[in-house]
């Protein structure tokens, strides 16, 4: 599928990519386009000076929204790249996400 190699080298800070099924590049582009239309809402309310907890609340969803997409793609990750390298006898792919996770939970 076209953009979807777009897709892994911009957004990943390494130089491994992933192939995406099209069900999953479709997931997490619809996942990101919602999300970019909270965050412009947002903007928004800024602009036009909305009340500051009916701010704060749209950016709890915002937030929601994040975390929801990271547990998708962290499942995705997990399910497909980390068991593969396991297989593949990769062990440092167990290091690697462990950093990842730690990250995730600051």
């Amino acid at each position: 599928m076209e953009g979807e190699k777009g897709f892994a080298e911009a957004g990943c800070c390494s130089h491994k990519s992933k192939e995406r099924t099209g069900k999953e590049y479709q997931d997490l582009i619809h996942r990101l386009n919602r999300i970019e239309g909270q965050v412009r809402g947002i903007k928004g309310m800024v602009e036009k000076d909305a009340y500051c907890t009916d701010i704060l609340i749209q950016v709890a969803a915002v937030n929601a929204a994040l975390n929801s997409f990271n547990k998708v793609l962290l499942a995705d990750h997990i399910r497909t790249c980390v068991a593969r390298d396991i297989r593949d006898g990769k062990e440092e792919t167990l290091d690697e996400l462990v950093v990842t996770l730690q990250k995730l939970m600051k």
